[in-house]
């Protein structure tokens, strides 16, 4: 009983610190970019658009495409970069616990 006692402490420990880390993935933010920094996407790490930056020399009409693929690059870069913040979060809540593959906690 003592077993299950202790577990469930530790269960409710680990919904606070999930709680706390849901809150910290809120405020960071990853920053893609493409073109070699012509867009560049800040998003927070739980995927929130923030910013958008296009480089004035991409504003020009035939220019139009290759900003949107640009954007889309930067979008990819960023999302990326945010993947990795949560995975390093998680990492950082459990320890090292072993997680199944594939498991999504938040």
């Amino acid at each position: 009983m003592r077993d299950l006692m202790g577990m469930m402490g530790k269960m409710q420990e680990l919904q606070g610190r999930m709680e706390k880390m849901q809150a910290e993935l809120e405020t960071t933010e990853v920053t893609g970019s493409a073109g070699g920094g012509l867009v560049s996407i800040t998003l927070t790490a739980k995927g929130a658009l923030k910013k958008i930056s296009i480089d004035p020399s991409l504003l020009k009409s035939a220019e139009k495409e290759i900003v949107e693929d640009l954007i889309s690059a930067a979008h990819a870069d960023a999302r990326a970069k945010a993947e990795r913040a949560m995975e390093e979060k998680m990492r950082e809540l459990t320890g090292g616990l072993p997680l199944p593959p594939g498991l999504k906690l938040f």
